[in-house]
This record gives C-alpha cells, sequence and structure tokens, in this order.
C-alpha cells in the first residue's frame, strides 16, 4: 500500500516538476525508472519488516540476505534503464548531427559495456556485505583476463578495431565506400569484430575491423553524399572545339540527375592519335545515382553529335606496304654507297 501511494506521489509530483524543464528526457527517465522504484520499495520495506520481526536468527540472516541481494538487483537495474534512456535520448536528439560523441552504431556496445561494468559493480558490492576477499577475487580475475587476451589476441585485436571505427566514424552503416583494393559497396553493419559491406553486384564481403583500420578507403559519402561523373569522348580533327564544348555542357543539362549548381564543365584535354579528347563534368545529387545518370548523358551525347554533324572517329592506322624488292634495291644501294 505504501508502495502504490509512493508511485502515485512520483507520478504526479515528478511530471509536474519535469514540466518545467525544456527538453523531455527527465519524463523519459520517470516513465522508464517508475516500475523498478515500486519493486524498490516493496522489497525495501519487505527487508526492513523481516530485520524487525522476532524470527530465528538464522532464517532472518538468509532472509535478508537474500532480500539484499534483490536490492541491489534492483538499484542496479534502475540505475542502468536510466542510462540507456539518457543515451537513447542523446542519439535521437543528433541522429543527424556527424560530429555527435556517440552514433546510433555505437549503442549496442554502450549498452553491453555499462551493463557490464553495473554487473560487475553490483557483485563486488554484494560480495563485500557477504565479508568475501574482493582483492583476492580480482587479482583471480585479472589472471585469468590475462590467459583468456592471450589466447585470443586476434579476436580482442578485431574487438579494438571495431570499437576505434565506431568512435572514429571513418564511415557509417548506409556510406558507400570503396577500399584500397578497388571493391565498391555499401556498409551494411559495423560490428565488434568485422565490417559487412554490401557490394555493387549485391555481395556482401566480410572484413576484420583490424583490416580497415590499416587500409586506406574512400568514402564517397563524405563530406556529402554528391557525386561527380566524368565523361570522356573524342571528336574527329577540324571540329569546332568551342561549339563541342558548349554542346556537351547544355546536353547535360537536359539530363534531370545533373545539378544546375555546380554547373556542367565540358574541357579541350589532349590531342589525341586520331582524335580531339574532351571531358564532360557534372555533379548530381546522390552518388548512388551517378551509374544512371552518366548512360543517360552518353546516350543523349550520341543523339546530339548526330543531330549537330560532329563525328566521333575511329582510332585509325595508316600501314606502308612496299614491294620486297624495292627494298632489296635500296638496300644494296646504301651498301654500296658505303
Amino acid at each position: 500500500m505504501l508502495a502504490q501511494l509512493a508511485v502515485m506521489a512520483l507520478n504526479r509530483w515528478g511530471k509536474s516538476l519535469a514540466s518545467f524543464t525544456s527538453t523531455d528526457l527527465d519524463d523519459r527517465i520517470l516513465q522508464r525508472t517508475t516500475p523498478h522504484v515500486s519493486r524498490l520499495l516493496v522489497t525495501t520495506g519487505v527487508y526492513l519488516a523481516i530485520r524487525s520481526l522476532p524470527l530465528h536468527e538464522k532464517l532472518i540472516v538468509i532472509s535478508s540476505g537474500a532480500l539484499y541481494i534483490v536490492l541491489v538487483i534492483i538499484v542496479f537495474n534502475l540505475i542502468y534503464h536510466a542510462f540507456d534512456e539518457l543515451l537513447q535520448w542523446y542519439i535521437a536528439g543528433r541522429q543527424h548531427d556527424k560530429d555527435a560523441l556517440i552514433s546510433r552504431n555505437m549503442i549496442p556496445i554502450a549498452e553491453k559495456i555499462t551493463m557490464l561494468f553495473l554487473m560487475g559493480t553490483a557483485l563486488i558490492v554484494i560480495l563485500k556485505h557477504f565479508n568475501y576477499d574482493i582483492f583476492s577475487l580480482v587479482t583471480a580475475l585479472g589472471i585469468g583476463s590475462l590467459a583468456i587476451g592471450m589466447a585470443a589476441k586476434d579476436t580482442l585485436a578485431h574487438m579494438i578495431s571495431g570499437f576505434t571505427l565506431m568512435l572514429d566514424q571513418p564511415f557509417r552503416i548506409g556510406d558507400r565506400i570503396q577500399l584500397s583494393g578497388g571493391q565498391v559497396g555499401d556498409v551494411a553493419g559495423i560490428g565488434l569484430r568485422s565490417t559487412r559491406i554490401k557490394t555493387l553486384d549485391n555481395q556482401l564481403l566480410i572484413i576484420p575491423n583490424s583490416d580497415l583500420c590499416n587500409t586506406m578507403l574512400i568514402n564517397q559519402a563524405f563530406p556529402d553524399a554528391r557525386a561527380k561523373g566524368r565523361v570522356n569522348i573524342g571528336v574527329a580533327y577540324g571540329s569546332d572545339v568551342e561549339r563541342v564544348k558548349a554542346l556537351l555542357a547544355a546536353t547535360a543539362l537536359e539530363v534531370e540527375e545533373v545539378l544546375r549548381d555546380p554547373a556542367p564543365e565540358a574541357y579541350f584535354v589532349t590531342f589525341g592519335d586520331s582524335a580531339l579528347n574532351m571531358s564532360l563534368f557534372f555533379w548530381v545529387e546522390e552518388y548512388s545515382r551517378l551509374f544512371g545518370t552518366i548512360d543517360k548523358v552518353n546516350t543523349l551525347i550520341i543523339r546530339r553529335f548526330a543531330e549537330n554533324g560532329i563525328e566521333i572517329p575511329f582510332p585509325t592506322r595508316t600501314v606502308i606496304m612496299e614491294p620486297l624488292a624495292k627494298r632489296h634495291e635500296e638496300a644494296d644501294m646504301q651498301g654500296a654507297s658505303e
């Protein structure tokens, strides 16, 4: 009864106090932790009642010890849920902030680390209550951890690298990256041991995190999602270069996906063996649309060149064939003159 009254008072006064703040964090924490507060009050009442009842001493010790363990579990569970709500609130308010201290990818690892820390602290509190030697236990755990670490050093290296990737954030889930080996794909997941990348061929690359930490890569989503397209094309010698450049830029603007700002630009790059080599540059809003946009631009260039009489020459090579007898005669004349 007292616990129910306390919870009712907490809901009433707590919500009244929370309404004066500018954020909903306190409301969320209050809603998340109220059931645990109710359990805490009930268990505390039972614990105090048993300690005050005229029962057998051994029964009191066993019962109060068990209830103390339950109390510690409830308290640390309450702390965990309050911290988890704080973490969720922080991420929700900064999900579009690239410079946020903690990204959404780190929520699972942060929750696990918090859970392990609270479990370890709760265990130490309980053991200390029952007069166990904490120092000996910590020493034994340290030696065991050292042995496990030596046996699983590669796995630990991958896990540390995974934690580093989550903190440094060279890429995020959904970003398109290009590896040093030339593979291109979208980041599908970042785990403690490995990172999964879905290639453009719909294959899944699973790469150990330590390898990713020690390699160069290109993140096409940074600093923003825009991507630059390039089309190389050759026109016949004798073509009006300025006219071709203007036509290329105008043709690119006919494609809806090509951005107007920055505007497309065409350049006369080199003199080729059989053509004047031109390059057209343009931007698209999303890197995922780049291949399709290049296809549209190429198709439209062929059409506009045909309409304007601009020739795209084939590579040609001229071979002069001379009779073998003539070559022998020239060689004999050269030898006689020497």
